[in-house]
């Protein structure tokens, strides 16, 4: 492991520092968290990496193993891990990020909230992903791009390269971050050089009469501009506890595929026929299947066709027995147990109750992140979550209208439009409630008037 301590015995060599920045990245790609985070993210983009590996074997006589390259084998790949990361990071930051002070969110830019989503869902995947605040937005990098360096007295992230090459043909491409500004490199055939030199992270510039830029003054960030956001307290993938689940549950589906495949092919016997050898017999089979008939020259010879019967139930057993632990282990949640029949707001509230255990955990990394961001920027807020919940639509709309006399008109009108999801016509309904108002007004007078009407 290469520390920020290492870095300081590099010195301002500009080979020296090409050369520290090449280590870094192969030291990366052969860590641990580099490795499983390219797993894991197989697995989320429904590539996982068991069942696609997976060689069907056949046993000689001699109890040797060779590919078995005749059978189906079927590999199917299930979404599970993909469905847990995107639930989770929905279910908190679907609806956005919420600030106490204005002006708030138009300074951290347009995209923020995207981008916090992004790196939130890197992050469960490959157990960290990181956000680099570049003057005045957020870039989210993945732990497969960016080699993060610690200091080895307090476990802070000092410095780090972002690497990215296409294809192993093509140039290598590294940002070098430090404390006090980034360099870019380039490696090509040839060797390694300088693409931008060392600069720092904020300038100022401007523009010249003859349309030159001329760089008058830069400064940099109170502390390392690229932030960690971990996906839990553990800092490992979201895929760890769950992974050999999902490879039992492609490899019995899969299996049961294959086992229905080759089942599907009639297989034949022949009786009174033992001249036939295995010539014959090929000859036979061919003929079956091209002509769709045969002739059996052995006097009293007859064929038979078989099929095979696969075991269903308890296949079907043991992959709804995994699916279930699934979604228990993951502390995800499964709307199959909730999206029948007339299900109350508190059964709904007993299944969201893992989902919200799990999130409420992996929101203090979020907010620990956001707040080291805020920080950069220079900005003293909090943000709040909105999370994404199903509910019972009826039996929420009749608790607000049961309550209704105790509450104020406006509220029970915002929380009825929430219910019906039609929040954007809230002032339409204002308005339309003002104007029946009017209507009702009695002619010549006012509500709350006490004088008697003469007439």
């Amino acid at each position: 492991m290469i520390t920020y301590q290492d870095y300081l015995n590099v010195g301002q060599d500009d080979a020296a520092r090409m050369d520290f920045v090449l280590e870094v990245i192969a030291t990366h790609k052969r860590s641990g968290l580099y490795k499983e985070a390219v797993d894991a993210e197989n697995y989320y983009r429904r590539k996982n990496t068991t069942i696609t590996e997976y060689q069907k074997l056949l046993y000689t006589i001699s109890g040797e193993a060779v590919p078995d390259n005749f059978s189906a084998n079927y590999k199917l790949c299930s979404g599970y891990f993909q469905r847990f990361v995107i639930q989770q990071v929905q279910y908190l930051l679907g609806n956005g990020i919420s600030w106490n002070e204005e002006g708030t969110a138009e300074r951290l830019g347009e995209k923020f909230d995207s981008q916090v989503q992004k790196i939130a869902r890197d992050a469960q995947i490959g157990a960290v992903a990181f956000g680099f605040w570049n003057y005045d937005h957020l870039e989210a990098f993945k732990v497969t791009e960016f080699a993060p360096v610690f200091d080895e007295e307090d476990g802070s992230i000092k410095c780090g390269v972002r690497f990215w090459q296409i294809d192993k043909s093509k140039p290598l491409r590294a940002t070098f971050y430090e404390l006090d500004g980034y360099t870019e490199y380039i490696w090509r055939d040839a060797g390694g050089e300088i693409l931008v030199p060392k600069r720092t992270y904020i300038q100022t510039q401007r523009t010249l009469p003859s349309g030159d830029v001329e760089i008058i003054d830069g400064y940099n960030y109170p502390s390392f501009p690229v932030v960690p956001m971990w996906a839990n307290e553990n800092h490992q993938t979201e895929l760890v506890g769950i992974r050999t689940g999902i490879d039992a549950y492609d490899l019995i589906k899969s299996g049961f595929a294959n086992d229905l495949d080759d089942a599907s092919q009639i297989y034949w016997t022949i009786a009174n026929a033992g001249g036939m050898d295995d010539v014959d017999l090929a000859q036979f089979l061919r003929h079956m299947k091209t002509v769709k008939a045969a002739v059996v020259d052995d006097v009293g010879a007859r064929a038979e066709s078989h099929t095979i019967e696969v075991p269903y139930n308890a296949r079907e057993a043991i992959l709804e027995r995994l699916r279930a632990d699934l979604y228990e282990d993951a502390m995800a949640l499964d709307t199959k147990n909730i999206s029948g029949g007339a299900v109350t707001a508190t059964q709904i509230e007993a299944a969201y109750e893992p989902l919200n255990e799990k999130t409420d955990m992996f929101e203090y990394q979020l907010t620990d992140f956001i707040k080291r961001i805020l920080a950069l920027v220079g900005i003293d807020d909090d943000p709040t979550y909105t999370r994404s919940v199903m509910v019972n639509k009826a039996e929420e709309i009749q608790s607000v209208i049961q309550a209704a006399a105790q509450l104020p008109e406006d509220y029970v009108t915002e929380k009825l439009l929430t219910l019906f999801g039609d929040m954007d016509r809230i002032d339409d309904v204002a308005a339309m409630k003002d104007e029946e108002n009017m209507r009702r007004m009695p002619i010549g007078g006012s509500y709350g008037s006490g004088a008697p009407n003469d007439g």
